[in-house]
C-alpha cells in the first residue's frame, strides 16, 4: 500500500512537471511572437515613411537613412525568426521526448490493466463478498474491506491513468502536428524576409548612388552658378564703365532705384522661394544668391520695377532667359529663369511694363522668378527696395 500510494504520488509530480514545461514553452513562443510583431510594426511605420519621402521632395540622404533603419529592423525580424525556431524545435525536442516516454507508460499500464481484468474475470463477480464473509473475526472484516478497497482505488486510478495517458499521447501528437507546421511557416517567413533584406540592400546601394551623382551635379551646379554670377557682375561692371566713360558726370548720378527705397512695386507676385545672401541647403551644399526667388506660376507676365533700357534679351547660362535693365543713374535690375521674353535688346521699357513670363531655368526648383537689383552695378538685397508685400 506504501508503494501504490508514492507510485500515485510520483505520477502526479511527473504529470505536473510536464504541464509546468508546456506552459514555459508556450510562454516563451507568446513572448518571442509579441516581439515579431513589434519589429513588424516599427518596419510598417519606416515602410510609410520612405513611401512619403518618395513621393515628397526631400534631402535624399534622409531616404538613405530610412533605409539603413529598415534594413536594420528587417535583419533583427530574421534574428527573431531565427530564435523562435530555435525555440520550435527545443520544444519539439522535449515533446517527441515527453511522447516517447508517455507511450512507454502507457504500454505498461495497459499490460497491467489487462492483466488486471484477466484476474477480475476468474475469480468471478462475487469474489469480493467471498473475501468479507470468510473472515473468521471483526477485525480480519475491517481488515478485508480495507484491502478490497486499496484495490478498487488502484483500479480506479490505474484507469483514470490510462485515459490520462491517451489523452497525453493525443495533445502531444497535435503538438507535434502544430510544431511542424509553425516551423514550415517561420521558415517561410524567413525567406520572405531574407529576400525583402536583400532588396533593402540593393535599394540602399542605388540610393546611395543616387546621392552620390546628386551631389556631383549639385556641387557642378553650384560651380555653374557661381561662374554665370560672376559674368553677370563682369557684364553689369563693363556696362556701368563704359557709361561713365561716356559721361563722366554720371558716375555722381543719384539712381533711380537708389531713391525707391520700399516703395518698388514687385515684378511678379508669389511666395519667396529663396532669400538674398548665403544658403544651407538640407544636405549641407552653401549657396549664395544675388538676388531672389518668388516663386509663380509658369507664364506668370513679369514686369519692369521701374523704366530704363534693355541691355540684355536672352539666354544666359543658368540665369536661362534673362533680361537686363539699365535705369537711370547706372542701377540696374535683373529677371532671370523666364520662360519667354516679351522685349528686345535696346528696347526702352516702362515701369510695369511686361517683360517676359515666368519659367524654370532650374532643374531643382519649381518655376519661379530669379530677381536681382543692382545700384551701380553691386548686388544688394531686392526685399529692401520692394514693398513690404507684393
Amino acid at each position: 500500500m506504501t508503494a501504490l500510494a508514492a507510485a500515485l504520488a510520483l505520477l502526479a509530480a511527473t504529470s505536473g512537471a510536464a504541464r509546468a514545461q508546456q506552459q514555459s514553452a508556450e510562454s516563451r513562443l507568446r513572448a518571442e511572437r509579441e516581439k515579431l510583431d513589434e519589429l513588424r510594426r516599427e518596419r510598417e511605420e519606416l515602410e510609410r515613411r520612405r513611401t512619403s519621402l518618395q513621393s515628397t521632395v526631400h534631402d535624399l540622404s534622409d531616404e538613405v537613412d530610412n533605409l539603413n533603419r529598415e534594413a536594420q529592423v528587417t535583419e533583427r525580424v530574421v534574428k527573431q525568426l531565427d530564435s523562435q525556431l530555435i525555440t520550435i524545435s527545443t520544444e519539439i525536442g522535449h515533446t517527441s521526448a515527453d511522447l516517447v516516454r508517455a507511450q512507454d507508460e502507457i504500454t505498461v499500464k495497459r499490460a497491467i490493466l489487462e492483466h488486471r481484468l484477466v484476474d477480475i474475470y476468474k475469480r468471478g463477480p462475487l469474489y469480493s463478498y467471498e473475501v468479507l464473509l470468510s473472515a473468521h473475526s471483526f477485525g480480519d472484516l475491517i481488515a478485508r474491506y480495507k484491502y478490497l478497497y486499496l484495490v478498487a482505488l488502484r483500479d480506479r486510478n490505474l484507469v483514470k491513468r490510462v485515459e490520462d495517458l491517451r489523452a497525453q499521447v493525443d495533445k502531444q501528437r497535435s503538438n507535434l502536428v502544430r510544431f511542424q507546421e509553425s516551423i514550415e511557416e517561420n521558415r517561410v517567413e524567413k525567406a520572405d524576409e531574407e529576400r525583402r533584406l536583400r532588396g533593402l540592400q540593393s535599394e540602399q546601394s542605388r540610393s546611395l548612388a543616387d546621392a552620390k551623382r546628386q551631389a556631383k551635379l549639385t556641387e557642378q551646379r553650384l560651380e555653374d552658378i557661381s561662374r554665370d554670377e560672376k559674368k553677370l557682375a563682369d557684364v553689369i561692371t563693363a556696362l556701368e564703365n563704359a557709361r561713365i566713360r561716356a559721361d563722366p558726370a554720371a558716375r555722381s548720378a543719384r539712381g533711380a532705384l537708389r531713391s525707391s527705397l520700399g516703395t518698388l512695386d514687385w515684378p511678379v507676385s508669389g511666395d519667396l522661394l529663396y532669400n538674398y545672401g548665403r544658403v544651407v541647403s538640407p544636405n549641407n551644399t552653401t549657396i549664395r544668391w544675388n538676388g531672389i526667388g518668388i516663386k509663380a506660376s509658369a507664364g506668370t507676365e513679369v514686369r519692369a520695377v521701374a523704366a530704363g533700357h534693355v541691355l540684355v534679351a536672352d539666354l544666359f547660362g543658368t540665369y536661362g532667359l534673362t533680361v537686363i535693365i539699365q535705369h537711370p543713374g547706372g542701377d540696374y535690375s535683373v529677371y532671370g529663369s523666364l520662360s519667354r521674353l516679351n522685349t528686345q535688346k535696346g528696347a526702352t521699357v516702362s515701369k510695369g511694363q511686361v517683360i517676359g513670363y515666368v519659367g524654370s531655368a532650374d532643374p531643382d526648383l519649381p518655376p519661379h522668378l530669379h530677381f536681382e537689383l543692382r545700384p551701380q552695378g553691386h548686388a544688394v538685397d531686392p526685399l529692401d527696395y520692394l514693398r513690404s508685400a507684393p
